[in-house]
């Protein structure tokens, strides 16, 4: 296994998750209200979409990426859209219907949200390779076993980063009641609703 290959990916997927955006915040209100396993599962699924795009970048697939670009108006819309429906109902959501265990069907709901919103985001694939050429990386799309170790770095750095923020929220999580955990909700819903309305206004004529 090549470690420079797979170390330069770690750093590339660590690096595009960590800022914090839509996706963060409903991995940290997720934590709160059910539990370290359903926040650690919704950035998992953000690092599964974010390894998609790692690949289409690490081998090269430049007909994948410019037809996604191309089509983003479309996935825009989709995603802004799908954020100010889960800002919405996280607002609305009450506290004492969500520290429940979590069961098999609300980690595949958590899992595929955050992997489509993050797949609804079509601008990553240009995160990625333009992080790929700075640092000189953009040949492993000529060779397939680097290309699939630079990919399984960016979804090891994407992971690592989830785990690191679950476990951290997850810290905190005894420490609040109810009433404080309805409060989260509602911030964390309207944080989210602006998020989508962000991105659905960035569309209008520049």
């Amino acid at each position: 296994m090549d470690f420079g290959f797979w170390l330069k990916g770690f750093v590339i997927g660590f690096s595009i998750a960590a800022p914090v955006g839509p996706i963060g915040v409903l991995c940290i209100r997720r934590t709160l209200a059910e539990g370290r396993a359903v926040g650690l599962v919704s950035g998992l699924g953000a690092a599964t979409a974010d390894a998609i795009y790692g690949c289409i970048a690490g081998f090269g697939l430049t007909f994948i990426s410019t037809l996604l670009i191309r089509e983003q108006t479309w996935f825009r819309i989709i995603g802004g859209l799908f954020l100010c429906y889960l800002g919405l109902k996280t607002l609305l959501s009450r506290p004492a219907e969500e520290t429940v265990s979590a069961k098999g069907s609300g980690l595949i709901g958590a899992y595929a949200s955050t992997f489509f919103l993050t797949l609804t985001n079509p601008m990553t694939i240009l995160s990625f390779m333009a992080i790929f050429a700075g640092l000189g990386i953009a040949s492993a799309s000529g060779n397939y076993i680097s290309a699939g170790i630079l990919v399984f770095g960016v979804f090891s750095g994407s992971a690592f980063w989830w785990l690191l923020l679950s476990g951290g929220v997850a810290v905190f999580q005894s420490k609040f009641n109810l009433r404080e955990l309805k409060w989260v909700n509602r911030i964390s819903g309207l944080i989210i609703m602006l998020f989508g309305l962000y991105v659905l206004l960035s569309m209008g004529p520049r």
